[in-house]
């Protein structure tokens, strides 16, 4: 079997690094992925020059987008939009919130929620994920701050947010490394 060759590209001006991976098992498409601001490109081995130069400058304009994107949702955003999906979803829980924000110390756990100080943390790792998967991980923890375990009720309360199954089985996706994020979507050659 072929060895995969990796290189990592000069860092564009406005963009991202982009380690890319000329992998033998690659035939027809692209794969690409956000890890810590790098981004790691999957190309088939004996790709021309040209279509190879192509897809780096596109996925490197993904991924800035895609950063650009995650850098503006600051911890005064995650604080207005859990109090947003509080309102709506579980009033309860809107007296009990005092703050939300980002940690990257969460490195198993999508957020974490201190039902005493009515504390929630989010994992850096949600970054660039689909609006709807955050907003799910927001009401979960919210859903903690009435009940602080992983009861029936909980549940019940978690559920209470009408994308909430979908979230799941995205978040689940990327924990086995089947999706590593949202615009890991492999891409055609031409």
């Amino acid at each position: 079997m072929k060895q995969k060759s990796e290189r990592t590209e000069p860092k564009a001006q406005a963009g991202p690094q982009v380690q890319l991976v000329r992998s033998p098992r690659r035939r027809r498409t692209y794969k690409w992925s956000l890890v810590d601001g790098l981004v790691r490109l999957e190309v088939p081995t004996g790709l021309k020059a040209s279509d190879e130069a192509r897809i780096v400058a596109e996925v490197a304009e993904r991924a800035r987008r895609r950063l650009a994107r995650a850098e503006r949702i600051g911890d005064d955003v995650l604080l207005a939009r859990a109090r947003a999906l509080a309102r709506r979803h579980l009033p309860r829980a809107l007296s009990r919130l005092r703050s939300v924000a980002w940690s990257d110390r969460q490195e198993r756990r999508w957020g974490s929620c201190s039902a005493d100080t009515g504390a929630i943390r989010l994992s850096g790792r949600l970054h660039g994920l689909p609006d709807y998967v955050l907003e799910a991980v927001l009401v979960h923890e919210l859903a903690h701050l009435l009940e602080p375990n992983h009861s029936a009720r909980f549940h019940a309360l978690a559920s209470a947010y009408p994308l909430a199954e979908r979230a799941r089985g995205f978040l689940e996706a990327v924990d086995r490394n089947l999706l590593a994020t949202s615009d890991d979507r492999a891409g055609e050659v031409d």
